[in-house]
């Protein structure tokens, strides 16, 4: 029994108590308060009762989601469109990031953000499906 259906009773129970009856204007009007009361309780308790269906549901459908997402976009969470390789400047000693993306996939040369000289870069792929060998 829903918290709104207890109190709704206790007020019936309270009213019956008092011995509140039909006869007069406040009594018919205390008595139907009490029962528009408890329609509203009712109201609310299947409310609650759909909400917590459509919860479950959702929490279906989500879980769904994922393993849609799962199969569609693989298993790892990682992007592994881009692969990022951290060097070292062989004249000033700054690490530098670069992504597959700045050199060619025999290698190329970079300028240094630092110091503006040139950096001969061999790229060698890192992805399990290449073993380490060079991406084609």
């Amino acid at each position: 029994m829903s918290y709104l259906k207890e109190r709704v009773a206790y007020l019936k129970g309270l009213a019956e108590g008092m011995q509140i009856g039909e006869s007069t204007n406040e009594g018919r009007l205390l008595k139907a308060m009490i029962e528009v009361m408890d329609d509203f309780a009712l109201a609310v308790e299947d409310i609650e009762e759909v909400q917590e269906q459509l919860s479950e549901q959702v929490d279906n459908i989500d879980e769904d989601l994922a393993e849609v997402e799962g199969v569609i976009f693989g298993e790892d969470d990682e992007d592994e469109d881009i692969m990022f390789k951290e060097i070292e400047c062989p004249h000033c000693g700054e690490a530098i990031e670069i992504d597959a993306d700045m050199v060619d996939e025999d290698g190329g040369t970079i300028e240094c953000p630092s110091c503006h000289k040139d950096i001969e870069v061999v790229w060698e792929c890192g992805c399990h499906e290449c073993d380490g060998h060079d991406h084609e």
